[in-house]
């Protein structure tokens, strides 16, 4: 609920190097790292939704994690906030109207696969938006294929992601993102 990072530590004990590494392991406890967003992310989604751009955030994180680091930059709040699992995004054709408006209205989605990130890209691309989509693994190559706009972090993203990407940026910043908006009239 605070946004942070939560890593399960265990240990085993073994006497011989090819032992199965993950068998008979002890609990020893939970560790919570603050990955707080950069200062000027919320400023830069302000201005996003002053030029009438939807910000949507698409992660793999758990949905109390996804919700709260929505609310700390400002995406969504209240129950906007609240977010979607992604066993929610499904093919659009497998989709009855009210799921469709209801995945369109979504503000934040966890627990995203890469096929699922796919199938929300496709559900925006239908109703004639522009999509730019962010990221850096692998995993959201396709995305950033199949998005209008893949951009691609430059300084942790992957070959893959970078190759798949429309865009690169040298400093993995949003508020980049944004500024490279200034040149529309309609950005403030």
């Amino acid at each position: 609920r605070e946004g942070l990072r939560v890593l399960g530590l265990a240990q085993a004990q073994v006497q011989d190097e090819k032992a199965e590494p993950y068998s008979d392991l002890t609990f020893v406890g939970l560790v919570a790292l603050r990955d707080p967003p950069r200062e000027d992310v919320k400023k830069a989604i302000e201005r996003c939704r002053a030029a009438g751009i939807r910000v949507v955030m698409v992660t793999g994180d758990q949905p109390v994690t996804a919700t709260a680091i929505a609310q700390a930059v400002g995406i969504a709040d209240g129950e906007d906030a609240k977010a979607l699992p992604g066993e929610s995004l499904k093919p659009h054709d497998a989709l009855d109207e009210d799921e469709r408006e209801t995945l369109l209205k979504t503000r934040v989605f966890a627990r995203v696969s890469p096929q699922q990130k796919l199938h929300l890209i496709d559900l925006h691309q239908r109703t004639c938006a522009v999509v730019a989509m962010t990221g850096d693994g692998v995993n959201d190559a396709p995305a950033l294929k199949k998005a209008d706009i893949g951009i691609a972090m430059g300084q942790r993203g992957t070959e893959v992601a970078r190759e798949a990407a429309a865009m690169v940026l040298r400093d993995d910043a949003f508020a980049t993102i944004v500024a490279a908006l200034r040149g529309l009239s309609a950005f403030v």
